[in-house]
């Protein structure tokens, strides 16, 4: 079932959103070669009880750390970790969930470590672009699908592959509720956006095929091939007219 949300509950989302925003922002002038996982890790937390809020991954089930921070091919949920150096060339997707007061908002990012590769850099400005191309569907009466289409689009026609194990999902007082939100499909499929609907919106990426494996910590997914892998997601909610990014 898709919860509406009222204005209440949003404001609340607004609020988580804007601290996954800055944590966000602060990242990018941050990380840097030679820097471990877990300090990325440890910002996240510090940042968040700093501001009276709870990092919800968390504990989530059994999940170790308060933030996902997958290297290169790892498409998502990659474990902070002391021993995981990042090097330049390297590419990181930083995913956090904000919790305040019982309502959540959900980012990611993927970063470029020192000097990348001109196809690295492409593959992360094609993760963002997309969903902007997505967002342009994100309005009363479209179909979820319309926005879905518009990713694959954007995607493919820059000869990247769309993740298809793990999708985007409605968000708010539980960090995964309905409705499931793929990066792919036909248009005009699912249901009407309606306004009050929100949603956690991320493209998941990769260079070559988008079959991806499970690592032995039960968490970290990996492109089988080895290409690499971006990451871009934002908390929206439909209104009216413009969608909101609650976490830009």
């Amino acid at each position: 079932m898709i919860i509406i949300k009222s204005n209440h509950e949003i404001e609340l989302m607004r609020e988580a959103g804007k601290v996954a925003a800055y944590i966000l922002k602060e990242l990018g002038n941050m990380i840097h070669p030679g820097m471990a996982t877990i300090e990325i890790d440890r910002f996240v937390e510090k940042t968040v009880k700093a501001h009276g809020m709870k990092a919800a991954e968390k504990g989530y089930c059994g999940y170790p750390a308060s933030v996902c921070t997958s290297v290169n091919n790892e498409v998502v949920h990659g474990i902070p970790s002391k021993k995981r150096i990042l090097r330049s060339g390297d590419i990181v997707s930083v995913d956090l969930v904000v919790e305040y007061k019982g309502y959540m908002a959900d980012a990611a990012r993927t970063y470029g470590v020192g000097e990348i590769s001109k196809e690295a850099a492409h593959l992360i400005e094609t993760a963002e672009r997309a969903f902007f191309e997505g967002m342009k569907f994100a309005r009363e009466g479209y179909r979820l699908s319309d926005v879905s289409h518009a990713i694959q689009t954007t995607v493919e026609d820059e000869g990247f592959g769309v993740i298809r194990d793990f999708v985007g999902h409605g968000i708010g007082g539980d960090m995964h509720e309905d409705p499931q939100i793929p990066n792919y499909g036909k248009a005009g499929k699912g249901p009407r956006l309606q306004r009050g609907m929100t949603l956690a919106i991320e493209p998941m990426i990769c260079q070559g095929a988008y079959d991806v494996d499970i690592l032995l910590d039960d968490w970290t997914a990996v492109t089988i091939d080895g290409g690499l892998a971006a990451h871009y997601e934002n908390t929206v909610v439909i209104t009216d007219g413009e969608p909101e990014l609650l976490t830009l």
